[in-house]
């Protein structure tokens, strides 16, 4: 039996998230709901998150020193990594002394903090398929591995970054240079590192979010939501739908792939299933064929569309999911998201056009609240539910189309 206590009470269920951007202030609002005092730590004052959780701390989550004396102070029953730049070799030493249980573990928060390491698991360890690949230390290497046998084209990525930063498709030798240094300027962390992958002729990619949580017997159980489709520019979520078409082999296979790397996350210290919340696992589909491309272990930004066609948003899932509760991954409607981009740089911008963008049938807005604007900087989403996933595309596309940020 779960017991959640009240929060700002002696009581108090607490959590904390590093990371409070707009996806975890989705979960931190999730959280709430369901009486659990929330912390929401970020690199910046007042992110998303921060703006909506109980408390609000701004350090360097790359800091262990900083890390390690945040959490000793405040003592949370969880601490929810909710980006990759984080010091996790810290939170796998607080994880091993008993101070902190971090979600789903630390060493999946290690392992997915950078593509090395998920990599090397998916390949090597787990034998799924993917992309042929080759990790890079100079531009020399780069180019080596190009023509050692990964090709044209190909795609580079930063080992650690975020929403496509850093990211791009090589076509020719002339773009070679390039590319490195756009990796190098996206990375989260500079160290100078990239991954270079073959051209996968894929059909399409989804997101397949995959649930760990517990059963009535105690057991940790698997959930499948309905996979999500999507559509990236140079590595960046631009729209998403529920659900995608899939061929019956393609999505058995992609389950199967799923449920082997979060199996695999999810193991504890002690060799037994303990991680638990919402994993988003990323697929390259041709045909019946599918690859593996990506995981994260939490809330992923495709999955933004389960605002709309899900009985429990992703958001919720998660909260359930960590706090050991009952999960319902049914879908109730077709639906679709769409992006809506800062468009300028600036601090404090507004948003013209809400009215208009809300008069589009079956739709909603979320306006993430970020402090400051960039021309290509995530600051909100249109989501539209319709009777099939045409539909919601085109009315979640035009909503975003309506709603125009500027400064002032």
């Amino acid at each position: 039996m779960t017991t959640l206590g009240t929060p700002l009470s002696p009581h108090a269920t607490k959590v904390m998230l590093l990371g409070s951007g707009e996806l975890g202030k989705e979960v931190l609002l999730a959280l709430q709901r369901l009486g659990v005092e929330t912390i929401a730590v970020d690199r910046y004052d007042n992110a998303p998150g921060q703006q909506v959780a109980h408390h609000s701390r701004t350090i360097t989550m790359s800091d262990p020193a900083q890390l390690k004396a945040l959490i000793e102070a405040e003592r949370p029953h969880l601490v929810v990594p909710e980006i990759e730049a984080i010091a996790t070799p810290m939170l796998e030493e607080l994880e091993a002394a008993g101070v902190a249980k971090v979600v789903p573990t630390a060493r999946a928060a290690r392992l997915t903090m950078d593509r090395e390491g998920i990599r090397r698991l998916a390949a090597e360890t787990l034998k799924l398929p993917t992309s042929p690949y080759v990790f890079c230390d100079s531009l020399a290497e780069l180019q080596a591995a190009i023509d050692g046998g990964i090709g044209y084209p190909c795609v580079v990525k930063p080992v650690m970054s975020s929403s496509g930063k850093g990211q791009s498709k090589i076509d020719s030798p002339a773009d070679v240079a390039k590319a490195w240094d756009y990796a190098m300027a996206g990375g989260r962390v500079s160290h100078g590192r990239v991954i270079v992958e073959g051209f996968i002729d894929f059909d399409y990619e989804i997101t397949q979010l995959t649930v760990r949580a517990l059963g009535s017997d105690g057991r940790v159980l698997t959930h499948f939501c309905d996979p999500i489709g999507h559509v990236q520019v140079s590595g960046d979520y631009v729209e998403s739908w529920q659900p995608m078409a899939m061929h019956p082999s393609a999505l058995a296979a992609s389950r199967h792939i799923a449920k082997t790397v979060t199996d695999n996350l999810g193991m504890g210290l002690d060799g037994k299933p303990a991680g638990l919340g919402l994993f988003g696992v990323e697929l390259f589909v041709k045909g019946e064929q599918v690859w593996f491309s990506e995981v994260s272990p939490r809330p992923h930004d495709t999955g933004l569309v389960t605002l709309c066609t899900q009985h429990q948003s992703e958001f919720e899932l998660h909260a359930r999911a960590i706090l050991g509760l009952p999960v319902d991954t049914s879908l109730r409607n077709p639906g679709a998201s769409a992006v809506i981009y800062g468009g300028v740089e600036a601090e404090g911008i507004v948003f013209d056009g809400v009215d208009e963008a809300l008069r589009v049938p079956g739709t909603d807005l979320r306006l993430f609240g970020k402090p400051e604007s960039f021309v290509k900087r995530r600051m909100g989403v249109a989501l539209a539910r319709a009777a099939d996933t045409d539909a919601a595309r085109a009315n979640a596309k035009l909503a975003a189309s309506l709603v125009k940020p500027r400064k002032i």
